[in-house]
Protein backbone atom coordinates (compact mmCIF):
# COMPACT_ATOMS: atom_id res chain seq x y z
CA UNK A 1 0.00 0.00 0.00
CA UNK A 2 2.87 2.37 0.83
CA UNK A 3 4.45 1.85 -2.59
CA UNK A 4 1.09 2.64 -4.21
CA UNK A 5 1.13 6.01 -2.44
CA UNK A 6 4.68 6.58 -3.69
CA UNK A 7 3.61 5.75 -7.25
CA UNK A 8 0.66 8.13 -7.07
CA UNK A 9 2.95 10.85 -5.71
CA UNK A 10 5.48 10.29 -8.50
CA UNK A 11 2.75 10.43 -11.14
CA UNK A 12 1.44 13.72 -9.77
CA UNK A 13 5.01 15.10 -9.74
CA UNK A 14 5.30 14.03 -13.37
CA UNK A 15 1.98 15.71 -14.11
CA UNK A 16 3.19 18.92 -12.47
CA UNK A 17 6.42 18.84 -14.50
CA UNK A 18 4.37 18.06 -17.59
CA UNK A 19 2.38 21.22 -16.90
CA UNK A 20 5.33 23.58 -16.70
CA UNK A 21 7.19 21.71 -19.48
CA UNK A 22 4.25 21.80 -21.90
CA UNK A 23 2.71 25.10 -20.85
CA UNK A 24 4.96 26.59 -23.50
CA UNK A 25 2.91 24.79 -26.13
CA UNK A 26 -0.26 26.47 -24.92
CA UNK A 27 1.05 29.99 -24.52
CA UNK A 28 4.02 30.39 -26.90
CA UNK A 29 1.94 31.84 -29.74
CA UNK A 30 -0.21 34.16 -27.64
CA UNK A 31 2.86 35.45 -25.77
CA UNK A 32 5.12 35.85 -28.82
CA UNK A 33 2.42 37.87 -30.61
CA UNK A 34 2.10 39.98 -27.42
CA UNK A 35 -1.63 39.41 -27.20
CA UNK A 36 -1.23 38.46 -23.53
CA UNK A 37 1.46 38.98 -20.94
CA UNK A 38 3.24 35.79 -19.85
CA UNK A 39 1.48 35.81 -16.47
CA UNK A 40 -1.98 36.30 -17.96
CA UNK A 41 -1.28 33.61 -20.54
CA UNK A 42 -0.24 30.95 -18.02
CA UNK A 43 -3.18 31.80 -15.76
CA UNK A 44 -5.57 31.33 -18.67
CA UNK A 45 -3.84 28.11 -19.75
CA UNK A 46 -3.95 26.70 -16.21
CA UNK A 47 -7.67 27.37 -15.93
CA UNK A 48 -8.50 25.57 -19.17
CA UNK A 49 -6.08 22.76 -18.31
CA UNK A 50 -8.06 22.12 -15.15
CA UNK A 51 -11.59 22.16 -16.56
CA UNK A 52 -10.78 19.86 -19.48
CA UNK A 53 -12.17 16.79 -17.70
CA UNK A 54 -15.65 18.34 -17.79
CA UNK A 55 -15.67 18.25 -21.60
CA UNK A 56 -13.58 15.22 -22.65
CA UNK A 57 -14.19 11.60 -21.70
CA UNK A 58 -11.12 9.77 -20.32
CA UNK A 59 -10.48 7.69 -23.45
CA UNK A 60 -6.78 8.55 -23.59
CA UNK A 61 -6.41 7.37 -20.00
CA UNK A 62 -7.91 4.03 -20.98
CA UNK A 63 -5.42 3.70 -23.84
CA UNK A 64 -2.39 4.39 -21.63
CA UNK A 65 -3.68 2.28 -18.73
CA UNK A 66 -4.84 -0.72 -20.72
CA UNK A 67 -3.40 -0.66 -24.26
CA UNK A 68 0.38 -0.10 -23.94
CA UNK A 69 1.49 -2.95 -21.68
CA UNK A 70 -0.33 -5.95 -20.25
CA UNK A 71 -1.40 -5.16 -16.66
CA UNK A 72 -1.36 -8.88 -15.81
CA UNK A 73 2.36 -9.37 -16.47
CA UNK A 74 3.92 -6.30 -14.89
CA UNK A 75 4.37 -5.04 -11.35
CA UNK A 76 4.55 -1.81 -9.38
CA UNK A 77 8.30 -1.52 -9.97
CA UNK A 78 7.56 -1.17 -13.67
CA UNK A 79 5.20 1.72 -13.02
CA UNK A 80 7.64 3.48 -10.72
CA UNK A 81 10.51 3.03 -13.17
CA UNK A 82 8.43 4.37 -16.06
CA UNK A 83 7.40 7.51 -14.18
CA UNK A 84 10.96 8.23 -12.96
CA UNK A 85 12.20 7.83 -16.56
CA UNK A 86 9.53 10.26 -17.77
CA UNK A 87 10.38 12.82 -15.09
CA UNK A 88 14.10 12.55 -15.92
CA UNK A 89 13.68 13.10 -19.66
CA UNK A 90 11.18 15.93 -19.15
CA UNK A 91 13.57 17.80 -16.86
CA UNK A 92 16.50 17.32 -19.23
CA UNK A 93 14.63 18.54 -22.30
CA UNK A 94 13.20 21.46 -20.30
CA UNK A 95 16.72 22.45 -19.29
CA UNK A 96 17.90 22.19 -22.89
CA UNK A 97 14.91 24.21 -24.09
CA UNK A 98 13.67 21.44 -26.37
CA UNK A 99 9.89 20.98 -26.75
CA UNK A 100 9.85 17.19 -26.43
CA UNK A 101 6.79 15.05 -25.83
CA UNK A 102 5.75 14.30 -22.26
CA UNK A 103 3.36 11.74 -23.69
CA UNK A 104 6.01 9.73 -25.44
CA UNK A 105 8.54 9.87 -22.62
CA UNK A 106 5.93 8.29 -20.33
CA UNK A 107 5.07 5.63 -22.90
CA UNK A 108 8.76 4.98 -23.57
CA UNK A 109 9.55 4.55 -19.88
CA UNK A 110 6.62 2.17 -19.49
CA UNK A 111 7.70 0.06 -22.49
CA UNK A 112 11.35 -0.13 -21.40
CA UNK A 113 10.54 -1.13 -17.83
CA UNK A 114 7.97 -3.70 -18.98
CA UNK A 115 10.40 -5.32 -21.43
CA UNK A 116 13.11 -5.66 -18.76
CA UNK A 117 10.52 -7.00 -16.33
CA UNK A 118 8.60 -9.47 -18.47
CA UNK A 119 10.00 -9.50 -21.98
CA UNK A 120 8.67 -8.14 -25.26
CA UNK A 121 5.45 -10.11 -24.86
CA UNK A 122 4.32 -7.68 -22.19
CA UNK A 123 4.09 -4.87 -24.73
CA UNK A 124 0.82 -4.53 -26.63
CA UNK A 125 2.02 -3.89 -30.16
CA UNK A 126 -1.24 -2.48 -31.54
CA UNK A 127 -1.43 0.26 -28.92
CA UNK A 128 2.25 1.17 -29.21
CA UNK A 129 2.14 1.29 -33.02
CA UNK A 130 -0.80 3.70 -32.89
CA UNK A 131 1.05 5.99 -30.48
CA UNK A 132 4.32 5.88 -32.44
CA UNK A 133 2.49 6.57 -35.70
CA UNK A 134 1.16 9.81 -34.30
CA UNK A 135 4.70 11.05 -33.68
CA UNK A 136 4.62 11.69 -37.41
CA UNK A 137 0.88 12.10 -38.05
CA UNK A 138 0.25 14.79 -35.40
CA UNK A 139 2.78 17.39 -36.67
CA UNK A 140 1.81 16.71 -40.29
CA UNK A 141 -1.86 17.31 -39.46
CA UNK A 142 -0.97 20.48 -37.59
CA UNK A 143 1.26 21.65 -40.45
CA UNK A 144 -1.32 21.03 -43.18
CA UNK A 145 -4.29 22.49 -41.32
CA UNK A 146 -2.39 25.60 -40.18
CA UNK A 147 -0.95 26.15 -43.67
CA UNK A 148 -4.42 25.86 -45.23
CA UNK A 149 -6.10 28.04 -42.60
CA UNK A 150 -3.51 30.83 -42.80
CA UNK A 151 -3.65 30.80 -46.62
CA UNK A 152 -7.44 31.00 -46.53
CA UNK A 153 -7.41 33.89 -44.05
CA UNK A 154 -4.85 35.73 -46.17
CA UNK A 155 -7.18 35.41 -49.18
CA UNK A 156 -10.35 36.37 -47.28
CA UNK A 157 -8.75 39.49 -45.78
CA UNK A 158 -6.58 40.36 -48.80
CA UNK A 159 -8.26 43.78 -49.19
CA UNK A 160 -8.53 44.54 -45.46
CA UNK A 161 -6.00 46.93 -43.88
CA UNK A 162 -3.36 45.00 -41.88
CA UNK A 163 -4.14 47.00 -38.74
CA UNK A 164 -7.79 45.88 -38.84
CA UNK A 165 -6.77 42.24 -39.37
CA UNK A 166 -4.31 42.41 -36.50
CA UNK A 167 -6.88 43.93 -34.14
CA UNK A 168 -9.46 41.25 -35.02
CA UNK A 169 -7.12 38.30 -34.61
CA UNK A 170 -5.62 39.58 -31.40
CA UNK A 171 -9.11 39.06 -29.96
CA UNK A 172 -9.67 35.74 -31.71
CA UNK A 173 -6.34 34.46 -30.47
CA UNK A 174 -7.73 34.48 -26.94
CA UNK A 175 -10.27 31.90 -28.11
CA UNK A 176 -7.76 29.76 -30.02
CA UNK A 177 -5.24 29.78 -27.15
CA UNK A 178 -7.97 28.76 -24.71
CA UNK A 179 -9.07 25.93 -26.99
CA UNK A 180 -5.52 24.65 -27.31
CA UNK A 181 -5.03 24.75 -23.52
CA UNK A 182 -8.26 22.81 -23.13
CA UNK A 183 -6.98 20.09 -25.47
CA UNK A 184 -3.63 20.02 -23.69
CA UNK A 185 -5.32 19.57 -20.31
CA UNK A 186 -7.49 16.79 -21.65
CA UNK A 187 -4.94 14.73 -23.55
CA UNK A 188 -1.94 15.14 -21.26
CA UNK A 189 -3.62 14.86 -17.85
CA UNK A 190 -5.40 11.73 -19.00
CA UNK A 191 -2.08 9.96 -19.56
CA UNK A 192 -1.27 10.37 -15.89
CA UNK A 193 -4.75 9.16 -14.97
CA UNK A 194 -4.06 6.06 -17.04
CA UNK A 195 -0.85 5.32 -15.15
CA UNK A 196 -2.54 5.69 -11.76
CA UNK A 197 -5.37 3.45 -12.97
CA UNK A 198 -2.80 0.86 -14.00
CA UNK A 199 -1.21 1.06 -10.53
CA UNK A 200 -4.63 0.62 -8.92
CA UNK A 201 -5.26 -2.43 -11.10
CA UNK A 202 -1.90 -3.95 -10.18
CA UNK A 203 -2.46 -3.34 -6.46
CA UNK A 204 -5.91 -4.90 -6.57
CA UNK A 205 -7.81 -1.65 -5.96
CA UNK A 206 -9.36 -1.64 -9.43
CA UNK A 207 -10.04 -3.97 -12.36
CA UNK A 208 -9.62 -3.56 -16.10
CA UNK A 209 -13.31 -2.65 -16.27
CA UNK A 210 -13.12 0.00 -13.53
CA UNK A 211 -13.89 3.63 -14.25
CA UNK A 212 -11.27 6.18 -13.27
CA UNK A 213 -12.02 7.41 -9.72
CA UNK A 214 -12.92 11.09 -9.46
CA UNK A 215 -10.08 11.70 -6.98
CA UNK A 216 -7.64 10.57 -9.66
CA UNK A 217 -9.23 12.87 -12.25
CA UNK A 218 -9.19 15.92 -9.99
CA UNK A 219 -5.65 15.23 -8.72
CA UNK A 220 -4.19 14.94 -12.21
CA UNK A 221 -6.03 17.97 -13.58
CA UNK A 222 -4.94 20.01 -10.56
CA UNK A 223 -1.30 18.92 -10.86
CA UNK A 224 -1.01 19.81 -14.54
CA UNK A 225 -2.78 23.15 -13.96
CA UNK A 226 -0.42 24.06 -11.11
CA UNK A 227 2.56 23.09 -13.24
CA UNK A 228 1.30 25.31 -16.03
CA UNK A 229 1.20 28.26 -13.63
CA UNK A 230 4.97 27.95 -13.20
CA UNK A 231 5.51 28.09 -16.96
CA UNK A 232 8.26 26.67 -19.14
CA UNK A 233 9.91 29.89 -20.28
CA UNK A 234 12.92 28.26 -21.94
CA UNK A 235 10.62 26.35 -24.27
CA UNK A 236 8.37 29.38 -24.84
CA UNK A 237 11.35 31.10 -26.44
CA UNK A 238 12.01 28.16 -28.76
CA UNK A 239 8.40 27.71 -29.76
CA UNK A 240 7.40 31.35 -30.09
CA UNK A 241 10.54 32.95 -31.47
CA UNK A 242 13.11 30.52 -32.82
CA UNK A 243 11.00 28.54 -35.32
CA UNK A 244 9.37 31.47 -37.14
CA UNK A 245 8.10 34.96 -36.34
CA UNK A 246 4.35 35.06 -35.79
CA UNK A 247 1.69 37.69 -36.38
CA UNK A 248 -1.59 37.57 -34.49
CA UNK A 249 -3.53 35.83 -37.27
CA UNK A 250 -0.71 33.29 -37.66
CA UNK A 251 -0.79 32.58 -33.93
CA UNK A 252 -4.56 32.07 -34.24
CA UNK A 253 -4.07 29.63 -37.13
CA UNK A 254 -1.38 27.67 -35.28
CA UNK A 255 -3.43 27.36 -32.09
CA UNK A 256 -6.65 26.51 -33.93
CA UNK A 257 -4.95 23.83 -36.02
CA UNK A 258 -3.37 22.36 -32.89
CA UNK A 259 -6.60 22.49 -30.89
CA UNK A 260 -8.65 20.73 -33.57
CA UNK A 261 -6.01 18.02 -34.11
CA UNK A 262 -5.71 17.31 -30.38
CA UNK A 263 -9.48 17.32 -29.84
CA UNK A 264 -9.93 14.72 -32.59
CA UNK A 265 -7.14 12.53 -31.17
CA UNK A 266 -8.53 12.82 -27.63
CA UNK A 267 -12.00 11.86 -28.84
CA UNK A 268 -10.53 8.69 -30.38
CA UNK A 269 -8.47 7.94 -27.27
CA UNK A 270 -5.10 8.51 -28.94
CA UNK A 271 -2.38 9.96 -26.65
CA UNK A 272 -0.77 12.49 -29.00
CA UNK A 273 1.90 15.03 -28.28
CA UNK A 274 0.68 18.60 -27.93
CA UNK A 275 4.30 19.56 -28.54
CA UNK A 276 4.45 17.80 -31.89
CA UNK A 277 1.10 19.19 -32.97
CA UNK A 278 1.73 22.86 -32.20
CA UNK A 279 5.28 22.72 -33.57
CA UNK A 280 3.98 21.34 -36.86
CA UNK A 281 1.29 24.02 -36.93
CA UNK A 282 3.80 26.84 -36.34
CA UNK A 283 5.95 25.45 -39.14
CA UNK A 284 2.86 25.32 -41.34
CA UNK A 285 2.11 29.04 -41.02
CA UNK A 286 5.81 29.81 -41.44
CA UNK A 287 6.11 27.70 -44.59
CA UNK A 288 3.25 29.68 -46.17
CA UNK A 289 5.62 32.66 -46.27
CA UNK A 290 8.31 30.57 -47.94
CA UNK A 291 10.84 27.96 -46.88
CA UNK A 292 13.27 30.61 -45.65
CA UNK A 293 10.74 31.86 -43.08
CA UNK A 294 11.16 28.67 -41.05
CA UNK A 295 14.41 28.15 -39.18
CA UNK A 296 14.94 24.56 -40.19
CA UNK A 297 18.11 24.19 -38.13
CA UNK A 298 16.09 24.67 -34.93
CA UNK A 299 13.36 22.42 -36.32
CA UNK A 300 15.88 19.67 -36.99
CA UNK A 301 16.99 19.67 -33.34
CA UNK A 302 13.36 19.40 -32.27
CA UNK A 303 12.76 16.48 -34.65
CA UNK A 304 15.78 14.64 -33.26
CA UNK A 305 14.44 15.10 -29.72
CA UNK A 306 11.09 13.66 -30.84
CA UNK A 307 12.66 10.58 -32.42
CA UNK A 308 14.96 9.72 -29.50
CA UNK A 309 12.38 10.34 -26.76
CA UNK A 310 10.81 6.86 -26.68
CA UNK A 311 14.11 4.90 -27.02
CA UNK A 312 15.97 7.00 -24.44
CA UNK A 313 13.04 6.95 -22.02
CA UNK A 314 12.75 3.20 -22.55
CA UNK A 315 16.43 2.74 -21.71
CA UNK A 316 16.11 4.85 -18.54
CA UNK A 317 12.93 3.00 -17.61
CA UNK A 318 14.68 -0.36 -17.95
CA UNK A 319 17.63 0.77 -15.82
CA UNK A 320 15.32 2.21 -13.17
CA UNK A 321 13.37 -1.05 -13.04
CA UNK A 322 16.59 -2.95 -12.29
CA UNK A 323 17.42 -0.36 -9.62
CA UNK A 324 14.01 -0.72 -7.95
CA UNK A 325 14.34 -4.49 -8.01
CA UNK A 326 17.76 -4.19 -6.39
CA UNK A 327 16.27 -2.01 -3.64
CA UNK A 328 13.63 -4.65 -2.98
Amino acid sequence: MTFLYIIVGLVLIFDFINGFHDSANSIACVVSTKVLSPFAAVAMAAFFNFIAFVIFEPRVAATVGKSVVEPDVINMNVIGAAVVAAITWNLLTWWWGLPSSSSHTLVGGLIGAAIVSSGFGSVMASGVIKIVAFIFIAPVLGFMFAHFLSSMIMWIFRKTPPSVVDKLFRKLQLVSASAFSLGHGANDAQKSMGIILLALILSGHATKESAIPMWVVLSCQSAIALGTLFGGWRIVKTMGQKITKLKAFEGFCSETAGAVSIAVATHWGIPVSTTHTITGAIMGVGARKGASAVKWGVSRKIFIAWIVTIPVSGLVGGVMYLFFNWLN
